[in-house]
């Protein structure tokens, strides 16, 4: 199966992702998407599909470094600053702030745009997981951003430090989907 997603950007902001922004986080919400539209991928699939997601991952990484970046300038600006409102600078960090939000918005949508693929990311350094399906049970496909090729798997709860080479299980006869 050939992974067909358009490469759009005029989606809405994760589920979360709004909530996230307004506690002030300096790293990105991580996707989760609804597990009635989960796709499962083979290793293969998830290989063939590292071309378009190593993209978008791409664009995620550096977005995030963007509006992580506009976020730390905007509040050292808010922190120090002692003026009344009103003062000459309000209208520039007005459009400041009306900056960072388009580019937390821009963010948002690149976030969608992975989780629409099917995959999750997991990591602010482009830590992926593709769900898959081995004996019967979901696990995880594991890829980061500089990867060759998916080439480990982990366990739902295992995380990165559970990482195990997608070779030893061929080695114990196990198979994916």
């Amino acid at each position: 199966m050939t992974l067909q997603v358009e490469r759009s950007r005029t989606a809405s902001p994760p589920e979360g992702f709004h909530f996230f922004l307004a506690m002030g986080k300096t790293t990105m919400p991580f996707s989760n998407p609804d597990e009635s539209k989960r796709r499962f991928f083979t290793v293969e699939e998830a290989n063939k599909s590292l071309p378009y997601i190593t993209r978008v991952v791409s664009d995620i990484v550096r977005q995030n470094e963007l509006v992580n970046e506009l976020r730390m300038r905007m509040n050292a600006v808010m922190s120090g600053r002692r003026k009344p409102i009103g003062d000459v600078y309000t209208e520039e960090l007005a459009q400041s702030q009306s900056q960072l939000e388009a580019e937390e918005f821009k963010l948002g949508e690149f976030i969608n745009e992975l989780t629409r693929a099917g995959v999750e990311l997991k990591g602010p350094d482009g830590l992926c997981d593709f769900p898959s399906l081995r004996d019967g049970r979901v696990v995880y496909l594991c890829w980061r951003l500089g990867e060759p090729s998916v080439a480990h798997w982990h366990e739902l709860d295992a995380g990165f430090s559970g990482r195990q080479a997608i070779e030893e299980l061929a080695i114990d006869g196990n198979r994916y989907r």
